[in-house]
């Protein structure tokens, strides 16, 4: 899939990907279903080593979904619970032996997890968020968590999912933020709208999202420009993309944005939290616990591309961190047991502790339904998305599963004026109904077989890397 223009995030610039999906058959209490899941794999985000170019590092992410399929297919017969729990430690073993990082090796089990998820749902005839809060899973979390104890997702869960979610909007660092800024580097071929202004007007935007690049000088005047252009009445995150060396380094970013009266002014009005702005690999560093105390008063942080493996988050809340973001591809069992986590932390803490969606570029029409679905079940009342705006809807995807979305979800997607689906969001929301309705947020039936045909013109890039057997 290519982009409508380059999206710019941390050391990243995304202009094409592969999307891959994988189907699974299950026996079920005698019976066969069929399940999907699929994830677009995006350059320097599952790894983030700027000495390796992405062909070089896409074997890797094809390796570690191939051994999580085949850990899966040779597993007992068991609960879902039980096949997750087998299928996640033997993937975190292999990868350990192996040299996969956790956050990859997670992918392989987070999109055979969903697959099994979309099969179960579809053979109960029920949705997602019921399967999960009655523990049709036969989730126990005391298991992973010990702390956690008893604990059921009827304890943590809404009793019911929202019927909308609001869409907090990405601000890539490379986007144009007023129609003067549009220039042939980011110009489309399509009527959708591109640079921020254009976007606030189309879909009436309150939440966003503020990407951070690290760099005191460059930060700053795109900070001023955000501020003067969306005001004080919106709500946003930032996110650092792991930029920074250190929280202490980030602090001194913060101190000096503050000295400005507009950028200050924009931080005390709308800011929800800080993402991820240090490095995975030095997050749980020793000196943040010393960072955070000696900061008073900072602002709530959470864990993104660290939140890896299950000892991620509370590893994090012990250092002082408050929350975590929520992905699919990071893991539902995970985001459930991250949820749980919080719940029962909150209680002993004198901060706010938060559980906020986040977006990998997911398009439809499987992986952000399905992502939808599960924000819906964790009670996120806000969800950052990108992949409309900087993909064309639907478009890479057939005809005829343009056309089978439409029918079954036009509360969450019109057909565009330029020939094709995409989502639609009206004063920033999201209408989510179908998306609560359907077995696991797809009312769809789609087989890979029907998906197959996308047009793979435009993929000679990873046509030649292949699967790793």
């Amino acid at each position: 899939m290519r982009t409508r223009f380059p999206f710019k995030y941390g050391i990243a610039s995304l202009t094409a990907l592969p999307h891959l999906i994988l189907q699974v058959e299950v026996a079920i209490n005698g019976q066969m279903a069929s399940g999907l899941a699929s994830e677009g794999l995006p350059p320097k985000w599952f790894t983030k080593s700027p000495d390796t170019t992405f062909e070089q590092d896409l074997p890797a992410i094809l390796e570690v979904i191939r051994k999580a399929a085949n850990i899966a297919l040779e597993a007992p017969k068991g609960s879902f619970f039980n096949l997750w729990r087998n299928l996640s430690q033997e993937q975190a073993d292999w990868a350990l032996r192996a040299g996969h990082p956790p956050l990859l090796a997670n992918l392989g089990v987070s999109l055979v997890e969903r697959a099994l998820l979309d099969a179960l749902c579809r053979h109960l005839g029920l949705p997602a968020q019921q399967v999960i809060r009655d523990n049709l899973l036969g989730l126990c979390l005391g298991d992973i968590r010990p702390e956690l104890g008893e604990t059921l997702p009827a304890n943590f869960l809404p009793e019911m999912p929202a019927n909308s979610v609001v869409a907090r909007h990405t601000i890539g660092l490379g986007d144009p933020l007023t129609p003067g800024e549009v220039t042939d580097d980011t110009r489309t071929s399509d009527t959708l709208p591109l640079d921020l202004e254009s976007c606030v007007q189309t879909y009436g935007l309150t939440h966003f999202k503020i990407k951070i690049c690290g760099d005191l000088a460059t930060d700053l005047v795109r900070l001023q420009a955000i501020a003067d252009l969306l005001g004080n009445n919106v709500l946003f995150t930032l996110d650092g993309n792991e930029q920074y060396a250190s929280i202490a380094a980030f602090r001194e970013h913060w101190e000096a944005w503050r000295e400005d009266d507009i950028v200050r002014g924009f931080l005390d009005a709308g800011l929800l939290l800080i993402e991820q702005p240090a490095h995975r690999d030095e997050t749980f560093h020793d000196d943040v616990a010393n960072d955070l105390a000696a900061w008073h008063q900072h602002p709530p942080f959470i864990i993104d591309e660290a939140d890896g493996s299950l000892d991620s988050l509370p590893a994090a809340l012990a250092l002082g961190y408050d929350g975590v973001s929520h992905k699919n591809c990071k893991g539902i069992v995970k985001g459930l047991a991250n949820a749980a986590t919080l719940a029962q932390a909150s209680a002993n803490r004198d901060r706010s502790l938060h559980l906020t969606g986040e977006d990998l570029a997911n398009v439809g029409p499987i992986a952000l339904l399905q992502d939808l679905a599960i924000m819906a079940t964790l009670g996120i009342s806000h969800v950052e998305r990108n992949g409309h705006h900087y993909f064309r809807g639907l478009s890479a995807w057939p005809e005829e599963i343009q056309g089978k979305i439409l029918q079954h979800h036009d509360d969450l997607y019109h057909p565009h004026a330029d020939g094709f689906p995409t989502l639609l969001i009206k004063d920033g929301q999201l209408n989510i109904e179908s998306i609560n309705d359907a077995p696991f947020g797809i009312g769809a039936f789609l087989t890979c077989e029907s998906l197959a045909t996308v047009d793979l013109s435009n993929a000679e890039t990873f046509v030649a890397i292949g699967l790793p057997s």
